[in-house]
């Protein structure tokens, strides 16, 4: 019989050598999908993703998913070089980003907040319009209390700015606003803690921290209340697509997350953020 120990160099050879195998391969779940997801955009958007992203990974164990924010202009921007697969954005792409596809995943309203302390409930077209442009400076001027009118207004690069100017035509330029904000936290925050301010935020965003006991108010708009209710019925005037982007070649796993995020597995999360589910949506939408 051979020397035992004359042996050993070899098994420890043979261990090494599938130690090294099976390192290198990926681990896969029953499905068959590994590896990460860096999705990046929308602050109105992050949230809900969040949610659905811990929901994949718990059916996927061997799926990572990054999900971070910084706006929708960021997410796809990031989409178009390649840092991220998958980007958030809180509005329809443009006519100068046909390169990329919108995948929806819900729908919103953008809603005019106010404190709760405010005695307004409705402003018209024109009275925001003056607000926002320096016309109207006193909260009295417009059937209010007298009191100095605070304009909280939206950085570039957040849906919800593109999504206010469009509605009421006006041209960023001709904004004058005495506080800017990024993302919708920042904008509720300011208005809870000032009582003649005003702002623009997602509707659903609002409502979670209104029933939180978060002192901001929801303006009613052109005569309808601003609610997720009548953004689900279509009656909300000022209301928005929530997309996911990706150029018209996502990766396999992007797809199937994608896939997973239009499916009624995701509903109840959708409900929770307070946005609207989008029933039978297409797989691809330009």
């Amino acid at each position: 019989m051979k020397n035992p120990r004359a042996l050993f160099p070899l098994l420890l050879m043979c261990w090494t050598l599938v130690g090294c195998s099976s390192a290198s391969l990926p681990n896969r779940d029953s499905d068959g999908f590994s590896g990460q997801l860096t999705i990046t955009g929308s602050s109105t958007v992050a949230p809900l993703v969040t949610e659905i992203a811990k929901r994949f990974e718990k059916q996927h164990p061997s799926v990572r998913i990054d999900v971070q924010t910084g706006g929708s202009g960021k997410g796809i921007a990031d989409v178009r070089l390649s840092v991220a697969d998958i980007g958030m954005a809180s509005r329809a792409l443009g006519s100068d980003e046909s390169d990329l596809t919108a995948h929806r995943l819900a729908a919103d309203g953008v809603g005019l907040i106010v404190h709760a302390s405010n005695p307004i409930v409705e402003l018209t077209q024109e009275q925001i319009i003056a607000i926002y442009t320096d016309q109207t400076n006193d909260w009295g001027d417009v059937g209010g209390d007298n009191d100095k009118i605070i304009v909280v207004h939206k950085a570039e690069g957040r849906a919800t700015l593109e999504v206010f100017l469009e509605h009421f035509g006006i041209e960023n330029p001709a904004v004058k606003s005495d506080v800017i904000v990024g993302e919708n936290e920042h904008a509720i925050k300011t208005v809870a803690g000032a009582p003649g301010a005003i702002g623009y935020v997602s509707i659903g965003t609002a409502e979670a921290d209104r029933e939180l006991g978060v002192p901001i108010k929801l303006l009613r708009l052109g005569g309808v209340e601003a609610s997720t209710a009548t953004v689900a019925s279509g009656a909300f005037p000022m209301s928005r697509p929530l997309n996911l982007i990706t150029t018209d070649s996502p990766i396999p796993l992007a797809s199937e997350f994608i896939r997973f995020c239009q499916s009624p597995d995701v509903h109840d999360l959708v409900r929770s953020q307070y946005f609207v589910p989008i029933e039978n949506e297409p797989d691809r939408a330009k």
